[in-house]
């Protein structure tokens, strides 16, 4: 007869939290996994090896350890059992839940046919920039200086507000530096609403790509300070988050999401839209391509119209040639597809040509000596970082021309310091007096 092993006490897993945790080592997060192992296992679901050394006195646990696991289709980030991968479908919460509904036409903002195919585009993108050409290299620096001296230059003024519904949230002792961070940014943001005179009533305030809902939160927050009851905030996002922070608001109804992807939300047909009579477009931190989702779908849909956009820029690294929008102003300034591609590697020299972290950076900024160089390629590193942000600056502005050219004005301004965040400027647009006199007359 078999000893029957003693199960682990309490007390035991309290000493040993290994035994209890999965064994996998995730190298993005250089820490273990934190999901509890399997039975008779060293790993998780998820990572357990695709075939079992073990077995269970349990029928269906034998067959589930037997078995291969793959990647969801709908979501690599997660796994299934390839025998249930069927049953999985119609329940992951990754799955399209929204195509019936009337707001969603697949594509509708992806941006006017190219005559580039998706594999040159591709190609293009895996341009490595130490492969370059010293004349292409240089020719394409000279290009944004160009258009950035034209343009641009000092024309980026500062305006930099805070609003009082945050005050007690910034002083707050117990928050860490990245919570302050974060909280300074959107306190600027709803200043900025403020004073433009947009905290309104019967107002939607549509954020893009909203995540889990901070600057909705603090923007429903307002709101409810200032009694405007028939002004809402609709989240747009294309994933189902947990922890959003909009749950925790004590009247849920100033709150809307919309789980839709932003290349497919024909904004006209949203229905939440309907119960105001204003509509304000906002977004924090919306990463590359989806600010040009965002802009086409505010201005490509002639049924729907936008009274004040404001989108706090980034990523511009995640930039395509295909939803950009200042595609004509590039071109007219020989910049095309494959220009574009090295452009958008060059931006991540604006955020991290330095190789430095913020704190070093400041540190060195009020040394008494200099730093020394020893970067090996064709530009110094402060060379580096100027001509990236160049490249950000001249991409926005083909943003403000695609705005200007369907009647709005259109400008950047930094909303905060550097020393908050290096993705510090915010697209600011509202109708021209022409483009409301249009509108008046045709409604």
């Amino acid at each position: 007869m078999e000893p029957v092993k003693a199960k682990m006490t309490t007390t035991d897993q309290a000493k040993d939290p290994l035994a209890t945790t999965c064994s996998y080592w995730v190298p993005r997060k250089k820490r273990r996994c934190k999901m509890t192992a399997n039975k008779d296992s060293q790993f998780c679901g998820a990572h357990a090896p695709p075939t079992a050394t073990t077995s269970t006195s349990n029928e269906k646990s034998g067959e589930d350890a037997f078995q291969e696991r793959i990647p969801c289709p709908l979501d690599h980030k997660h796994t299934v059992f390839k025998r249930k991968l069927a049953k999985h479908l119609t329940i992951c919460n990754a799955r399209d839940q929204e195509s019936s509904m009337p707001y969603i036409v697949k594509g509708v903002n992806s941006g006017e046919d190219l005559k580039e195919t998706d594999e040159k585009l591709d190609k293009f993108n895996q341009i490595k920039m130490h492969e370059l050409a010293d004349e292409e290299f240089y020719s394409l620096i000279d290009k944004v200086k160009e258009l950035y001296d034209k343009h641009i230059n000092s024309s980026i003024q500062e305006l930099q507000l805070s609003h009082e519904s945050l005050k007690e949230e910034l002083n707050r002792k117990d928050y860490g530096q990245e919570t302050l961070r974060q909280l300074t940014q959107a306190s600027s943001l709803l200043g900025i609403l403020e004073n433009d005179h947009q905290l309104t009533d019967v107002t939607s305030y549509v954020e893009f790509g909203a995540g889990k809902g901070q600057l909705a939160y603090y923007l429903a927050t307002a709101l409810q300070d200032q009694q405007l009851s028939q002004s809402q905030v609709v989240l747009i996002d294309r994933m189902s988050l947990r922890h959003k922070k909009d749950n925790k608001l004590a009247n849920k109804e100033v709150v809307q999401r919309i789980r839709a992807d932003i290349a497919d939300l024909k904004l006209s047909a949203l229905p939440e839209l309907k119960k105001t009579q204003r509509t304000v477009a906002i977004s924090k931190h919306l990463c590359g391509a989806a600010t040009d989702l965002t802009l086409r779908c505010l201005l490509s849909d002639e049924n729907a119209s936008s009274d004040y956009v404001l989108i706090a820029l980034c990523c511009h690294h995640r930039c395509s040639w295909r939803s950009y929008v200042g595609r004509k102003f590039l071109q007219e300034a020989g910049i095309g597809p494959r220009e574009f591609a090295i452009l958008t590697k060059m931006v991540s020299w604006a955020v991290c040509g330095t190789g430095l972290s913020r704190e070093r950076r400041k540190a060195m900024e009020t040394a008494a000596f200099p730093p020394t160089e020893t970067n090996t390629q064709r530009l110094n590193r402060q060379e580096r970082e100027q001509i990236g942000q160049q490249c950000k600056r001249v991409l926005d502005y083909g943003r403000l021309e695609y705005l200007r050219s369907h009647g709005y004005q259109a400008e950047l301004k930094f909303y905060v310091s550097r020393d908050v965040t290096l993705e510090n400027v915010v697209l600011l647009a509202r109708p021209s007096s022409s483009k409301l006199e249009c509108q008046n007359k045709c409604s």
